[in-house]
């Protein structure tokens, strides 16, 4: 494959947006619909000046991207890293409009990033770049107009900054402007597992719509941060067989079973998966292949591309990260056999209890941790249902199934309250 062609399956906008094309051509979508709905609302960029504690005067670009407020205020998260650009942004925001329409919860799709490298920064100068790209944002942000949310190298910390720089603009304290902050701040009870619980949640329901049970079910699971390893934990603790694990350093099988307790341990105490007792080494690259049921792709994007598709062994694909498998690696699975459980409604468990949050915050009232898996479980599975029964309906994949079925909520909302002119 060509560069040219490599950097285009690559892009998360134009995976995103075939994706799109497809599911809005079967769905027949009237053209100036196609047009409202590929178009974000807003996209801002900012230039951010900040004083390094060596002194020196620094600039450095964000960006916030809303793509859809037709079903409520926007969500998504913000991202601090040396390589977010627009593309990636907009793809993110637009995802997160789908991701929302799925779960069917009232939010459009929003996302922000900083470009940076947080990792050569102090907290102060983090402290800093996240107070002024806030208040540079401060006109569009609130919790009827957008709600931010933690993301790649973005935690509970950058939050709480983000809230106070929010109230202290507004005069008062307002907890319902982020979400994924402190729980002494309004957060809420299950959010740290949420999206990993999400991710087990669709196992479960993948595996009976095949015939499979927990026991008999072998996984392995790229990427071991938040939503991998909580997701590893919860697969583990509800018996499932964990056979392959992985960091950015490279991973560890054992076709018998690792304890994922112990890799946890394990990773604490060195920060890496590697000499795990009982366990072999591999690479980021063979743990894609390794022989097993369930393949959790957990780490980041363009995991899954046409250069390696064919040679997966699992039978169901749940996409715990975001844009982990490429558009031309789609009919690849699919020719396989492959389930494929997308990212918008496999990783969905994080949005959704960050609408829980949002909610608890406006009523002032919070939930305890049961209540909030309880409903999380509710939703999830309402919402693999409801794909797998539109999958089934227009003899497609999941994948597809979750954007005709997103899309269509969109649209229907966006006709019913009509265009202002």
């Amino acid at each position: 494959m060509t560069a040219i062609l490599q950097d285009k399956e690559t892009n998360p906008f134009e995976s995103m947006m075939s994706r799109f094309d497809i599911a809005a051509e079967k769905l027949k979508l009237d053209p100036g619909l196609y047009q409202i709905l590929r178009s974000p609302d807003r996209e801002i960029t900012v230039s951010i000046p900040i004083m390094m504690d060596n002194g020196q005067l620094k600039v450095f670009t964000g960006y916030r991207v809303q793509h859809n407020i037709a079903r409520g205020p926007c969500k998504g998260g913000i991202r601090f890293a040396p390589n977010v650009s627009l593309d990636e942004v907009r793809a993110l925001a637009a995802w997160m409009t789908w991701k929302c329409a799925v779960v069917n919860i009232p939010f459009g799709g929003a996302k922000g990033g900083i470009i940076c490298d947080p990792a050569h920064m102090s907290m102060g100068e983090k402290e800093k770049l996240t107070r002024r790209y806030t208040a540079m944002l401060i006109d569009v942000l609130g919790p009827e107009r957008d709600v931010p949310a933690p993301d790649m190298n973005t935690n509970e910390q950058v939050m709480a900054w983000v809230m106070d720089t929010y109230s202290m603009h507004q005069r008062h304290t307002v907890t319902g402007v982020v979400t994924g902050k402190p729980i002494e701040l309004g957060g809420s009870q299950g959010r740290h597992d949420a999206t990993g619980r999400g991710v087990m949640i669709c196992c479960d329901q993948a595996i009976k719509r095949i015939g499979m049970k927990r026991e008999e079910t072998r996984v392995a699971v790229q990427g071991f941060g938040n939503v991998g390893s909580i997701g590893a934990r919860l697969l583990f603790e509800a018996g499932y067989r964990i056979v392959g694990l992985s960091d950015i350093n490279g991973g560890i099988l054992n076709d018998h079973g690792i304890d994922v307790h112990a890799a946890i341990k394990h990773y604490q105490e060195t920060r890496t998966l590697e000499s795990l007792p009982g366990t072999t080494p591999c690479t980021n690259e063979a743990l894609l292949e390794a022989q097993c049921d369930i393949l959790v792709p957990a780490a980041t994007e363009n995991q899954i591309t046409s250069q390696n598709a064919d040679k997966l062994h699992c039978k169901i694909i749940c996409e715990g990260a975001n844009g982990p498998t490429t558009a031309a690696a789609d009919d690849i699975l699919e020719s396989k056999r492959i389930l494929v459980i997308p990212d918008i409604l496999a990783n969905a468990g994080g949005v959704t209890v960050s609408y829980f949050e949002w909610v608890q915050d406006r009523q002032g009232y919070f939930w305890t941790e049961a209540v909030v898996n309880s409903e999380l479980e509710r939703i999830m599975v309402d919402s693999f249902n409801a794909v797998a029964a539109y999958a089934d309906k227009h003899r497609v994949n999941m994948r597809i199934a979750s954007y005709m079925l997103a899309i269509d909520r969109v649209a229907y909302t966006t006709k019913l309250r009509g265009i202002y002119a």
